[in-house]
């Protein structure tokens, strides 16, 4: 973009910021506006593609002190492979939108900006209605505003107001933001930050859609655990009675919930989440196969430890693969399976259908941080390698060494409920018995497994063994020490509806649900929960 032509964008943004009346046009500035910037930007991206190790050294250098000596090379020769990358590492830190701000995207790396904007230009090639004002809802807990939503810089495409996400309850975040979702019948977009919130959220329709069509019809916002009352008066004074649309809602849940998000708005063109890969795949595909029946996912991009590192460019595509983006942050590899003697390769240097481990430098002092994500490269994009996640390192299962990793354990999990007839599995956690301590008991290491169950309210001895039975056929390691008696017997427990909604609560902010459970307190949680 020319120097005159970035300044244009940026006043026409200001201008519309600035605009006191007239949301249509604001909005219609604005995205205008981005769009243009978007195109730039892509177009940038389109030729960093072409030159991806100069990339990275650009981005390197910019990590570094100033006036640092020597490339990449002389970068890993100084800094050993560091530890693992911080558990729950914040995100990007998204400042409000002020047209410096997108002067400075034309030039310079902001990851958070320049990732909206491929956002906002990929949604508007594949589906352009989707960009219209206020006819995207947003489901997602952002205590504190950490967690920003796909399209902030464009605030004109969301129905769902921010003081919704922020409340200190993410159960009463998420029934909110429904509520403010439902009266909006002309929805092209429903947006959730994980699947898991789509699913909680579609879950509190299931539970309590009568109470939710009584406050629409009554324009109010019902009192609520973790709603604080100032913030629910300033809530409501945004709601209008709507008889009409609270009658919709009660004809079509009464019709069961099949299909029921695109029968509530006959208008949506796909879903949005901001995680579909490992632990949130369960809930992608359940979501698939009933409420979201019909509709396509898009989950636009790839983050690890609290970094944005790439975008997926291909919102129709029904498995999720991104773009590592060269300037965003400076990425290494580790062969996986792991080498005797471990160099790591560069961006440029991936072979296509290998599995690496990520190594992370994505701040200044936080240097080749190990990521604890295993990636298989699925493609390139001119140089730029496309990637798909593949499995998080720490959710792996181990009591013994043996290392059963959460996707391959979880495709056990679900051949073994396969075998209950009329049970579909909802969710589930695992536990290593050290964590259980003395209440263990004197038998071996083991796993103990927690399941929320939908069609099977017991479990009788014989299908409870069908999953240990599964998991000595799919892992040889493990049955081996079945065999020997190192390993004990799995136990598995049943627990109630609504215990993992009560387990992400705790979990206190919006990350990926873990499928190993590290903390005695949430263990205790879902130990109180069992049903069976």
């Amino acid at each position: 973009m020319l120097p005159a032509v970035a300044v244009a964008v940026a006043v026409v943004v200001a201008v519309a910021m600035a605009l006191p009346a007239a949301p249509a046009l604001r909005h219609l500035l604005a995205r205008s506006a981005l769009l243009r910037a978007a195109g730039r930007y892509r177009r940038r991206l389109e030729l960093r593609g072409s030159e991806v190790r100069l990339s990275q050294e650009r981005r390197l250098r910019r990590l570094l002190p100033p006036g640092t000596a020597g490339g990449s090379e002389a970068f890993r020769e100084r800094h050993p492979l560091g530890q693992s990358c911080p558990e729950g590492a914040p995100g990007e830190q998204v400042p409000p939108l002020f047209p410096w701000a997108l002067l400075r995207s034309c030039w310079g790396t902001d990851p958070p900006l320049q990732g909206s904007l491929l956002y906002l230009d990929t949604l508007r090639a594949a589906f352009p209605q989707a960009l219209a004002s206020r006819a995207t809802a947003l489901l997602s807990w952002a205590p504190g505003g950490h967690c920003a939503p796909a399209g902030w810089p464009l605030s004109t495409l969301y129905c769902t107001p921010a003081e919704a996400g922020a409340l200190p309850s993410r159960a009463a975040a998420l029934r909110v933001q429904l509520l403010f979702a439902l009266r909006t019948r002309a929805l092209h977009v429903l947006e959730a930050g994980l699947a898991t919130e789509l699913h909680d959220a579609l879950a509190a329709l299931r539970a309590s859609w009568p109470g939710l069509a009584e406050d629409l019809a009554l324009g109010r916002l019902s009192p609520q655990p973790g709603l604080p009352e100032d913030a629910r008066s300033r809530l409501q004074a945004l709601l209008i009675p709507d008889a009409a649309r609270a009658a919709e809602l009660q004809a079509e849940c009464a019709l069961g919930f099949e299909g029921i998000v695109q029968r509530l708005w006959p208008q949506l063109e796909l879903v949005v989440v901001g995680t579909a890969h490992s632990a949130e795949k369960l809930y992608c595909d359940a979501l698939r196969q009933a409420e979201c029946k019909g509709l396509p996912f898009y989950c636009p991009f790839y983050r690890a430890a609290g970094a944005l590192l790439g975008v997926n460019l291909w919102p129709k595509e029904p498995v999720p693969r991104f773009l590592l983006c060269p300037d965003w942050a400076f990425c290494e590899f580790l062969p996986y399976p792991a080498e005797e003697e471990p160099r790591t390769v560069l961006l440029g240097e991936l072979w296509e259908g290998r599995e690496y481990r990520l190594v992370l430098t994505a701040r200044p002092g936080e240097y080749r941080c190990r990521a604890g994500e295993v990636l298989r490269v699925a493609g390139f994009h001119k140089q730029c390698p496309v990637v798909e996640p593949i499995r998080r390192e720490s959710q792996a299962l181990s009591v013994r060494g043996e290392s059963i990793p959460e996707e391959r354990f979880c495709r056990s999990l679900c051949r073994a409920v396969g075998m209950w007839p009329g049970a579909r599995l909802v969710d589930y956690v695992c536990v290593e018995s050290v964590l259980l301590g003395a209440s263990s008991g004197a038998c071996a290491p083991h796993y103990e497994v927690f399941v929320e169950l939908r069609g099977l309210r017991d479990l009788s001895e014989g299908q409870r063994y069908k999953l240990d039975q599964c998991l000595q056929e799919d892992f040889p390691i493990y049955k081996s020490f079945r065999f020997k008696g190192s390993i004990g017997p799995l136990r598995l427990h049943l627990v109630g509806a609504g215990a993992f909604a009560r387990l992400r609560e705790a979990l206190g902010s919006p990350l990926p649900m873990p499928r190993v459970l590290r903390e005695e307190r949430l263990l205790q949680l879902i130990q109180s929960t069992v049903i069976s």
